[in-house]
């Protein structure tokens, strides 16, 4: 079995030089990086990941926590950040919080345990706190945790997209679905839309908006919506904002169960651009997360020791699909 003495040898470098390659060291130029993992290919060479833990009390892991892995957006998340991680050598170590902020703290404190590389957090609500100090590197995604570095979208930009959008579409009576309060991100994507409709009012003609809460679900976009398009109150609105791809898609169940034709009768429109957005009838105007862009972000927060800012938003993008309805 090749040794580490071998590629160096293959490589024409030292030792050292070989560590640093596969510890993805940013010091090492990359004509000499290419050399040595062409030397590790010819060979096979395995690094020794056990004994590397126990020379750097860290092991080639990336701990991930999520709410839901259920909830499609944050299976995309993790997909994206396993295939950034592996492109730094790394795994995943994926644990779940089921929303509860104890169960939330309990999975950090396990993987704290394990010493990974670094942690990236998906938050279950504001509630969380870790309780202790670690010198792992430790970064919130898409909600914030703490006082730690928070990598996310722009949701307020991108509610006040879709607002625009559908004033846009002459839709002047308008019901938006918001998420829970307790979130940060719940409550940033009701505050944008609702600060956007606000500014079109005030430089144009007046918008009816109504405003409902529910949690980012399917079952909270059905039962919202079937109370929406039932009320016997006038005018009924001609179209459904919501906070979340799933909301959305419950929605657009109620309606067909309710023989209401999207878009002609009510347009609809999500966040967040789950796979099934582009899947469903008819097809899901949404504003993109950009998953892969908020994955290598995060690991960067976690791999560059350079000074970063606690928060960096990054720019939803908004795309049109059949369940909105130009008006002429």
């Amino acid at each position: 079995m090749p040794t580490v003495r071998d590629v160096a040898k293959r490589a024409g470098v030292s030792v050292g030089t070989v560590s640093r390659v596969i510890s993805n060291n940013a010091a090492v130029k990359q004509p000499l990086k290419e050399r040595v993992l062409e030397a590790v290919a010819e060979l096979g060479y395995k690094p020794n990941l056990a004994a590397r833990a126990l020379r750097t009390n860290r092991i080639d892991v990336i701990g991930l926590v999520v709410p839901d892995i259920t909830n499609p957006f944050f299976a995309q998340l993790a997909k994206s950040i396993e295939t950034e991680a592996a492109k730094r050598g790394h795994s995943v170590m994926l644990a779940n919080s089921h929303d509860n902020a104890e169960t939330e703290r309990q999975q950090i404190s396990t993987l704290l345990d394990r010493a990974p590389r670094g942690i990236i957090i998906v938050a279950a609500n504001d509630s969380g706190e870790l309780g202790f100090e670690t010198t792992i590197p430790i970064v919130s995604l898409d909600r914030r945790f703490e006082n730690y570095p928070l990598v996310t979208t722009d949701h307020s930009d991108g509610s006040a997209q879709i607002a625009n959008h559908l004033y846009e579409l002459g839709h002047r009576e308008i019901a938006y679905i918001a998420g829970p309060q307790n979130t940060e991100v719940g409550r940033t994507r009701k505050s944008g839309f609702v600060s956007q409709i606000e500014k079109l009012c005030a430089s144009s003609s007046r918008i009816n908006l109504k405003i409902y809460e529910g949690q980012f679900d399917y079952n909270s976009g059905e039962v919202i919506a079937r109370k929406i398009l039932t009320e016997e109150s006038s005018p009924r609105p001609t179209a459904i904002a919501t906070a979340s791809d799933q909301q959305a898609i419950g929605v657009l169940r109620a309606a067909r169960d309710l023989n209401f034709n999207v878009p002609k009768d009510v347009a609809v429109t999500g966040f967040d651009d789950i796979a099934l957005a582009s899947l469903i009838t008819p097809r899901l105007t949404t504003i993109r997360q950009p998953t892969e862009i908020l994955a290598t972000t995060a690991l960067e927060y976690i791999f560059n020791d350079e000074v970063k800012p606690l928060q960096l938003n990054i720019n939803g993008k908004m795309i049109v699909r059949g369940s909105t309805l130009t008006k002429k």
